[in-house]
């Protein structure tokens, strides 16, 4: 996979996951949650993750080559640290199995883009 693809297919999942944070925050909170209700600070950080999701992948796709580079080179260790994230969550029985093993995977196929998506130093 060419750098370029790895980037756009990178910021197209970005935009997706971050959408669905920002336009329903309890409905993913009540996926991940072993708990019936979701803490209320679970869903404020899906909008918080929302946000900055929408707006890492919008910089992936921008007209301007300077913003598109910088968020190449961001995203790497934004996804290796989400990816940790997750599966600290996981082993920790913080998130249901499920939902622990989906976000780490989704998390692990984002670090791999953002490796590939990365321009030479």
């Amino acid at each position: 996979m060419g750098r370029d693809k790895a980037r756009i297919w990178l910021a197209l999942i970005r935009i997706f996951n971050g959408a669905g944070g920002l336009l329903a925050p309890k409905w993913l909170a009540k996926r991940v949650s072993p708990e019936p209700e979701p803490n209320p600070a679970a869903i404020y950080a899906f909008r918080l993750f929302g946000v900055r999701t929408v707006k890492i992948g919008t910089d992936l796709l921008s007209g301007d080559a300077a913003v598109r580079e910088h968020a190449a080179r961001a995203a790497l260790g934004i996804h290796a640290s989400d990816t940790a994230t997750a599966a600290m969550l996981l082993l920790r029985g913080l998130v249901t199995k499920r939902a622990g093993i989906m976000l780490t995977a989704i998390s692990a196929l984002n670090t791999f883009l953002a490796l590939k998506a990365r321009p030479p130093e």
